[in-house]
């Protein structure tokens, strides 16, 4: 029997699949994934909400924790509704341009965390190399610039991949074995070349690693292991499907939630109004 070849031409929606080989057990592996993104949706509010009303934190390394952690929450908020609906509800059809939209806001984010994870790296470099002029240095207009350069910078890079893939017009299918608009799994649909959009995400993935390497080694071994891993898996292949999407969205959701831990347990100020906020829900409660 003759190989029949279907080809789509600028298609109007995608389906995404979840996992492979995993569907029959995706509606248990939700939980976890969901708890996981609580966990880090509160830890991070709790940062924001601690942050802007405690004047002893207005410092450039709280200032920075605070645009991370809103970075975090945004994360979140970009991959997992759409995951747990397709777990849970089975409901895997999403409008092209909607993917696109999430493939941007997703990688976009982690470029801005990124950012700021070295904005930080250099903030304490700063601090305890140079105190006497770390105030002088890094003033509230030099945070706002650096805030904004890092935005700016993530926009650029990041926007570049949806307007390429975009220019794609034939696509070999419209399933994406993916719990999510991962950039690789939707460009390997096409038809046509698509050696510019590899190369630009070798970029990206280099000037990730490099920024956070030289940041903080505990948020590079947490987050960009996976990473890496993510990126050859597509490369070079030899891994299993499941394996890769699941060890992929575990990189992108734990990291949020290991953050306020990371960054937040360890200072005092910190600790003492997150236990003032639960201790005052304890008494209102009783």
């Amino acid at each position: 029997m003759a190989s029949i070849n279907v080809s789509y031409l600028n298609p109007r929606t995608v389906i995404l699949i979840g996992i492979p080989g995993l569907e029959h057990v995706q509606f248990w592996i939700g939980f976890p994934f969901f708890a996981v993104c609580l966990v880090a949706v509160l830890g991070n509010i709790i940062l924001l909400i601690i942050i802007p009303t405690e004047r002893s934190l207005h410092q450039p390394m709280y200032i920075f924790l605070a645009v991370l952690a809103a970075t975090d929450i945004g994360l979140c908020a970009a991959i997992v509704p759409k995951m747990l609906a397709i777990f849970w509800f089975r409901s895997c059809s999403m409008a092209f341009d909607t993917c696109l939209a999430q493939l941007f806001s997703i990688h976009a984010l982690q470029c801005i965390e990124s950012g700021i994870l070295l904005a930080m790296a250099f903030d304490r470099y700063t601090a305890i190399c140079d105190p006497l002029r770390h105030k002088s240095i890094l003033t509230p207009s030099i945070l706002s610039r650096m805030i904004v350069m890092v935005a700016i910078r993530a926009t650029v890079l990041v926007g570049l991949l949806p307007i390429l893939i975009k220019r794609l017009h034939l696509f070999h299918s419209i399933v994406i074995a993916h719990s999510y608009c991962e950039h690789m799994a939707v460009v390997k649909l096409a038809a046509e070349d698509i050696q510019a959009v590899f190369r630009l995400h070798q970029k990206e993935a280099r000037l990730k690693a490099f920024n956070t390497c030289t940041a903080h080694i505990f948020v590079f071994l947490e987050f960009y292991i996976l990473a890496f891993f993510s990126f050859f898996s597509h490369r070079f292949g030899h891994v299993a499907p499941s394996t890769h999407i699941l060890l992929s969205t575990i990189y992108l959701l734990v990291p949020p939630a290991l953050n306020p831990i990371v960054y937040g347990v360890k200072n005092k100020v910190i600790r003492k109004r997150v236990a003032q906020i639960f201790l005052l829900n304890h008494e209102s409660q009783q």
